[in-house]
């Protein structure tokens, strides 16, 4: 019987370098950093401007939102940023021959609990990027390469929370532990 060889990745000194130039890039042509939430963010206003128009035109925030964008909400250049996001990352998976449908889980766990921990986390986590005013990359990857204060402690408290939170979760992940 033949092994899978196991896929090679990209050198993760080369990939930061690679990020870290793209952020400055970004910074230097749009005078903004990159995030993702806010096209999210796009794309709902979008929604509720297309099923209750009434509302959003008399919800501040929705008036403001709409009158700062007069091209409209999709036209946001951090929808055009994720699209391009979801479409290299396809490319990617095609040159690095890893395209397909797998769902990862560790041995404790069962395929439901698996999706239904993951869409409840994405959702958390979406939740939680509109009161930081940000997601990962744009409150934290962005705000410390400019070294904003509030961009060194979000990226503190998600990597202090997922190691404490790690310590409860492992056994659903590990088969023995010690």
């Amino acid at each position: 019987m033949m092994k899978e060889q196991p896929k090679k990745y990209m050198n993760p000194y080369l990939a930061g370098f690679i990020l870290g130039f793209v952020l400055l890039t970004t910074i230097y042509i749009t005078g903004r950093g990159l995030g993702a939430s806010g096209a999210l963010k796009s794309v709902v206003i979008e929604a509720v401007n297309d099923i209750a128009p009434t509302h959003a035109d008399n919800t501040d925030y929705f008036k403001h939102y709409n009158e700062s964008h007069p091209d409209g909400p999709l036209k946001s250049w951090l929808v055009f940023e994720v699209i391009g996001v979801i479409l290299g990352a396809f490319v990617s998976g095609l040159v690095s021959n890893r395209v397909g449908l797998k769902l990862e889980r560790g041995p404790n766990v069962t395929k439901s609990t698996r999706v239904a921990a993951a869409i409840l986390g994405g959702a958390l986590f979406g939740f939680g990027s509109q009161l930081a005013r940000g997601c990962t990359s744009g409150a934290a990857l962005s705000g410390m390469a400019v070294m904003s204060f509030g961009g060194i402690i979000t990226m503190l408290s998600i990597f202090g929370m997922a190691y404490g939170v790690a310590f409860f979760f492992r056994k659903l992940w590990i088969n023995k532990l010690k």
